[in-house]
């Protein structure tokens, strides 16, 4: 089991704690983190372009010239795609860009991603993170005594003075324990967990 140093908010080591091998000392599997990001962000597509082809464009339904004499190139339809107002040539359409990974993958590839930061030092466990008011200037004060700059900062519940007090510093965004995803951790150099969210995504996880 590896061994984390628990800091308090003003950036004091007060403590150590045992991670769960379980979910903080796998063998990282990169495929499956590499998949579960390509899907995360296949997902958020809408997949909703539309364009509408020659046989969708109103008019054009008489050709606009006979087919000889006239010294112009032949047409059909003035709704062909050469012409203004015409059709688009392969015109995209809607679609559903959705990649499915079963649940022992997602699984998996979150815990590779947090054994990583572990590995790498990027995981910071805090006592406890909890504010009287909802002042950003505490929470800059708190990521400075941790020397965090880009971090995602994991709650063990939804804490409206934590969440507002960040939502305002740049690249740093919240998060709960029920909604981290393998993105996010990888898209912050640093991960900032609460002790208590530490003992539920063991508890989820292991």
């Amino acid at each position: 089991m590896a061994n984390v140093s628990v800091y308090n908010m003003e950036g004091k080591e007060v403590d150590k704690i045992e991670l769960s091998d379980a979910v903080f000392g796998v063998e990282v599997n990169e495929h499956l983190v590499h998949m579960a990001v390509v899907a995360q962000l296949a997902n958020k597509r809408q997949g909703t372009q539309k364009a509408k082809t020659r046989s969708e464009v109103s008019g054009g339904g008489r050709k606009p010239w006979r087919q000889k004499g006239t010294g112009h190139a032949r047409q059909g339809s003035t709704r062909a795609p050469q012409w203004t107002g015409g059709g688009v040539v392969f015109a995209p359409t809607p679609r559903d860009y959705t990649i499915r990974l079963n649940k022992k993958e997602k699984r998996l590839a979150l815990k590779s991603v947090l054994t990583n930061c572990v590995n790498e030092n990027k995981f910071i466990v805090l006592d406890e993170l909890k504010f009287d008011e909802i002042k950003t200037k505490k929470m800059q004060a708190v990521l400075d005594a941790l020397n965090v700059s880009k971090a995602l900062i994991v709650l063990n519940e939804n804490d409206a003075n934590v969440v507002k007090s960040a939502r305002n510093i740049a690249n740093v965004q919240t998060a709960l324990t029920n909604t981290i995803n393998v993105y996010d951790i990888l898209k912050y150099n640093t991960v900032v967990v609460t002790k208590a969210a530490v003992a539920t995504i063991e508890e989820v996880y292991a």
